[in-house]
């Protein structure tokens, strides 16, 4: 595609060699409304170095200038240089380029021959998967998706939470209360009550907990039955898990959990000691921070029991040794903000320098209605009850509009999941919310459902005209509205570097709502099946590129495009 920009850049090096390149992009703007052109030049700045008014500069430039095929004039307003891209020219660019690449418009070959790990979703196996985990694992799914598109190597880890002190805890209650009929019948509920029992009953006998930690340092030690009960619980929670990310449409490239660490953990402690970062603390290993204004890192206990901080600096170690990244990313919400700093240090501390390609991308907390969800109290709202109620919800919702629809049940999932993805992803991901189930289930506004009605709308006008849309288009025959659309996608590559520069999909999200809202204008002000088979085949191509794009926005997300609602 032409870039635009970049050819107002070049016409006005040519005619002020007193500035670079760089310096002239950096000046660019791009005018809110149209009729002031479609890239703006300022000229205040050049007053000093030009000596002159100005507007009497920004006269001189259009002067020297004159006329240029790709744009219909330049034109000087008071102090700025206006360029007014040719519409025709414009056009041309913009939809040749979607029609070629079509799932691939938007994409990049920028990442080529780097290779991102993504670390996400990571929930506690034994424990439910509940709506807090939602965000871990979508905004995750999307940054991996993300940098997939720019070209990018990207690896996704699991990076389940399957060793520490829970599990002693876990062992205790089960030898003490559990039944594995019970177990295995209903495991992530049941293994919950178990959870929350041991805490209500350590309360009352607080040796539980000195009997918990007994455990699992057994399991470091591989005593069999600590190990045989704790693959058991492992198991069982993966059957349950896999579920909900089957309903989510999500995999992995890895599920190395921190157990997976264990047998590497003393090396670490090794090199650690070798580098003298350790001292000693009341019997137990620590790394003293104060000089770097944080708390110490404890890195192992005064039993010889290591924690998660232990198990995040082997895994890193192990990542770059066994993978060699560009960048090692964690999708960890905010609350963890200070352990990433202490652990992200204790490598640099270590001697090594790829510690800087290290990314923390925190997340805002979930929080519900009734207050802050907690496992230890049961308080929690399961993540596949959600989905599930959405699938529902939306299938009623079709039944009444639309009770014929072809794979009806199939749309409903794709909706319905859609529907809660769209709404973890629209807003800021560092924001924190309250969980709602009326928020999430409404279909009105700038939701997921609205966008994917839109991509459905498009598929429906191209399979009512039945013509096959080809770059042979006269394309002065577009309308305002219709190159409104086209400048909303002409955006869609840089939207895409910008969430990865970013780490939010949300400005992806965004971006696709802007999307659609341009095309339903366009669809409303200008009909699309007329008698003029010139007119009606420009104006399906820009449905064409308008469907493509929002297709593969929504794929960035991890949502389908259904063609039919």
């Amino acid at each position: 595609m032409i870039n635009f920009k970049a050819e107002v850049v070049q016409i006005l090096s040519s005619k002020m060699e007193e500035l670079t390149i760089d310096e002239i992009m950096e000046m660019i703007e791009m005018p809110p409304d149209r009729q002031m052109g479609d890239y703006a030049f300022p000229c205040f700045k050049l007053a000093k170095l030009f000596r002159k008014a100005p507007n009497m500069i920004a006269k001189d430039i259009v002067d020297a200038i004159g006329e240029n095929t790709l744009f219909s004039k330049v034109e000087n307003k008071a102090a700025y240089v206006n360029f007014f891209v040719d519409s025709a020219a414009f056009a041309k660019a913009v939809m040749e380029e979607v029609l070629e690449q079509k799932d691939a418009y938007g994409s990049s070959t920028i990442g080529e021959g780097k290779k991102v790990i993504v670390e996400y979703s990571s929930p506690n196996i034994a424990k439910p998967f509940h709506i807090g985990h939602i965000r871990s694992t979508v905004i995750g799914n999307s940054i991996k998706k993300i940098y997939d598109f720019l070209g990018y190597d990207t690896v996704s880890i699991n990076h389940l939470g399957d060793y520490g002190t829970q599990f002693g805890k876990l062992i205790v209650a089960f030898k003490r209360w559990g039944d594995e009929k019970e177990v295995e019948a209903n495991p992530i509920p049941t293994l919950l009550k178990l959870y929350v029992k041991l805490h209500e009953e350590a309360e009352k006998e607080p040796q539980l907990e000195d009997e918990a930690r007994m455990w699992f340092k057994k399991l470091e030690d591989q005593d069999p039955e600590a190990l045989r009960l704790w693959k058991w619980f492992r198991d069982v929670s993966l059957k349950e898990f896999s579920r909900v990310y089957g309903m989510l449409n999500i995999e992995f490239d890895s599920y190395a959990g921190e157990s997976f660490y264990s047998d590497k953990m003393p090396t670490v402690i090794e090199s650690m000691q070798e580098k003298n970062l350790l001292k000693e603390s009341k019997g137990a290993d620590i790394v003293d921070l104060e000089a770097y204004n944080m708390p110490p890192a404890l890195i192992r206990k005064s039993d010889g029991s290591t924690l998660y901080i232990t198990r995040d600096i082997a895994a890193a170690i192990y990542r770059k040794e066994h993978y060699d990244f560009y960048k090692n990313i964690y999708v960890v919400a905010s609350q963890q903000n200070l352990h990433f700093q202490q652990w992200f240090k204790v490598i640099e501390l270590m001697g090594h320098d790829w510690a800087k390609d290290c990314i923390h991308i925190p997340f805002g907390l979930v929080s519900l209605e009734e207050g802050i969800m907690s496992t230890r109290k049961g308080r929690v709202v399961f993540l596949e009850d959600v989905l599930k109620k959405a699938v529902n919800t939306t299938r009623e919702i079709m039944d009444q509009k639309n009770a014929n629809l072809e794979n009806i049940e199939e749309v409903a999932k794709q909706v319905g999941i859609g529907a809660v993805i769209f709404q973890e992803l629209s807003n800021s991901r560092i924001k924190d919310y309250t969980f709602s189930w009326d928020r999430t289930l409404n279909f009105d506004g700038e939701t997921g459902p609205y966008v994917q009605y839109t991509h459905a709308r498009a598929c429906s006008l191209l399979r009512k005209a039945d013509v096959e849309v080809d770059k042979n288009i006269a394309y002065k025959l577009l309308d305002e509205t219709a190159l409104k659309v086209l400048k909303v996608i002409e955006q869609f590559g840089n939207v895409v570097k910008e969430a990865a520069k970013k780490n939010e999909p949300s400005i992806v999200t965004r971006y696709i709502v802007d999307v659609a809202q341009a095309f339903n204008r366009f669809y409303n002000e200008s009909p699309i099946i007329v008698e003029d088979k010139e007119l009606q085949k420009a104006r399906l191509a820009v449905v064409c590129v308008a469907k493509q794009t929002i297709k593969n926005g929504l794929g960035l997300l991890g949502m389908t495009a259904p063609e039919k609602m």
